[in-house]
């Protein structure tokens, strides 16, 4: 019986000398954890919030704990719960009022805008009309009806190689045909 007697009070003993060593790190440390979580942040309630995080990894982690590093201990577990806080706050990062709006893109181009795009889409189309087939074919459905080399090879029961080697050939001769007018 005195055996188990004394078996509880070191148990006792550990846990005050555990919490006194925790209240002593609480008091030496807060300001500094709380300063490195606020550069970190730039936000004085995410930094409160993630100094009781901190603090809290401490207290849990207090039993493996090394008191000759215990600044260093204390800093890294900080810089950790920040950089933490950094990662996850990139990506439920809330569009702030002054930009959100400016951000959003109309989903209706302006009346110049469309006129311009039609303008460029003819332009594509009579380019593509000029060259010689199988090069005319191949350009039209590439550059202006936008479909990919893969698309184009199902649809015309041709080998994708030679798809792609015409789109690569009336693209050159595209070139040539814009630079020459562009000396004129």
């Amino acid at each position: 019986m005195l055996g188990s007697m004394d078996q509880t009070w070191e148990k006792e003993a550990d846990k005050i000398d555990k919490e006194e060593y925790f209240s002593y790190l609480l008091d030496t440390y807060e300001r500094l954890v709380y300063s490195i979580c606020f550069k970190m942040t730039g936000n004085q309630f995410d930094a409160e919030d993630l100094t009781q995080e901190t603090f809290l990894s401490i207290y849990k982690n207090l039993a493996t704990f090394e008191q000759e590093y215990e600044k260093a201990w204390v800093c890294r577990i900080a810089t950790n719960k920040g950089l933490d806080f950094l990662k996850s706050a990139k990506r439920r990062s809330e569009p702030k009022e002054d930009t959100y709006f400016e951000e959003l893109k109309d989903q209706k181009a302006s009346p110049e805008e469309a006129y311009l795009q039609q303008e460029s889409k003819a332009y594509v189309y009579t380019i593509c009309q000029s060259l010689k087939s199988p090069y005319k074919e191949v350009a039209t459905e590439h550059f202006y009806r936008e479909k990919t080399a893969k698309e184009i090879a199902a649809e015309t029961d041709k080998g994708i190689k030679t798809v792609q080697t015409q789109i690569y050939r009336a693209k050159a001769m595209i070139r040539k045909m814009i630079e020459g007018r562009a000396i004129r």
